[in-house]
């Protein structure tokens, strides 16, 4: 037993038994069959699923490293951007050391899809993939467990209720980061809040910060320590959300009745609404290393949010939903060619967009169009405040 055996992702000499486990597992084949043929499988799943457990079988022969494993991966998150995305572009990267550690915050819109993004865009550029931060409460299936941490996540344990249960818990998790980025010389990915932002406002939670300051030593200045992590703010951005829907049916209901209960495994089935689900135009943009001075977290938080605000790419639909919500076009450029918004040429898309939203029940669209809204919402008042 090692220090962070309970949180850490899977070593090389785990890889080979944990992938006969996963094999052997038949809810793996059955959610690896209805991703790839979500229409067919309620009436052919009988014949499919023996051709999908063979196929897995190929495809992870021979795979006997954390690296091997993240190349058969690459090859999914490949195919899924051919079938699931129009473009995938990025920014930022050019000013990052391919040699260095570090600990990547980012905003939060997929519960996968994020960190596959951002190890994705380091892959392709020859840089070193990111152990990423993932929920216990995610994990509410074993072979979810196995792969996600054979894929270099990490446990982030939320389960913890007592107090001193939950310090300890976080301390511990901040102390691994340090570890990994100081000593171990492997980037981490962390979302900026615990959960998603599920009405498109992009905020870091000071007790983030928190929790990554507990293992600092009291002799240690907190710009000094904030320095040797290597922070870079990175803003991921969806033309579209696979999950629009079900986030604006949750909002509607906390706010309607004051909470919402989760269905069994219903985070599960946001995991493959967002991976096979239609995204659109999806951009990863890379902050710069944030270098400070920094004497406590308020400046910090701020600095990362006006980052990841400034960083974050607008899509056309940011811009129809914000016209529709708001009755205006927006005065901003939203792309990254910083090419203004204009409506005209974009009849079409608007008018996909619009019955997109106009599927959804009355009541709830007013809150889908402020899930794309609210990054130009952002955006105007970080431009008014600095102004």
């Amino acid at each position: 037993m090692t220090q962070f055996d309970d949180i850490r992702p899977y070593y090389d000499s785990e890889v080979r038994p944990t992938l006969e486990r996963l094999l052997a597992d038949p809810e793996l084949t059955d959610a690896v069959t209805n991703l790839k043929f979500p229409r067919l499988t309620s009436w052919f799943g009988w014949l499919l699923k023996p051709l999908v457990k063979r196929k897995l079988k190929e495809q992870l022969n021979g795979v006997n490293t954390v690296l091997a494993f993240q190349q058969v991966v690459e090859k999914y998150m490949t195919a899924m951007i051919a079938n699931a995305t129009t473009a995938v572009t990025i920014s930022g990267l050019d000013k990052l050391n391919p040699q260095q550690a570090y600990l990547f915050i980012s905003n939060h819109r997929d519960i996968a899809m994020d960190p596959a993004f951002v190890s994705w865009s380091l892959f392709n550029n020859n840089c070193n993939t990111v152990r990423n931060a993932i929920g216990d409460n995610l994990l509410t299936k074993p072979y979810v467990s196995d792969l996600m941490r054979l894929n270099k996540s990490f446990i982030v344990n939320r389960s913890a209720k007592a107090p001193r249960e939950k310090f300890k818990a976080a301390k511990h998790l901040s102390t691994y980061i340090h570890h990994s980025i100081v000593n171990e010389k492997s980037s981490i990915w962390i979302a900026q809040r615990e959960g998603r932002a599920k009405d498109g406002c992009d905020k870091t939670n000071s007790a983030v910060l928190g929790m990554i300051t507990l293992n600092k030593p009291k002799t240690e200045e907190y710009g000094d320590y904030i320095k040797a992590l290597h922070i870079v703010p990175v803003s991921i951005s969806y033309e579209f959300d696979p999950c629009d829907a079900a986030k604006a049916r949750e909002l509607y209901q906390q706010r309607t009745e004051g909470s919402y209960q989760k269905e069994e495994h219903e985070d599960v089935k946001s995991i493959a609404m967002g991976i096979a689900g239609q995204k659109g135009h999806v951009h990863v943009a890379f902050g710069d290393v944030l270098v400070g001075p920094y004497e406590g977290a308020d400046e910090l938080v701020a600095d990362i949010d006006r980052h990841i605000i400034d960083k974050y790419v607008l899509h056309s639909s940011n811009c129809f939903a914000y016209e529709m919500l708001y009755g205006k076009v927006p005065v901003v450029n939203y792309t990254d060619q910083q090419i203004p918004y204009n409506p005209e040429p974009l009849a079409q898309q608007k008018a996909e967009f619009v019955a997109r939203i106009e599927t959804l029940p009355s009541e709830q669209r007013d809150i889908a169009l402020g899930i794309y809204a609210n990054p130009i919402v952002a955006k105007l008042a970080a431009k008014a405040a600095a102004v």
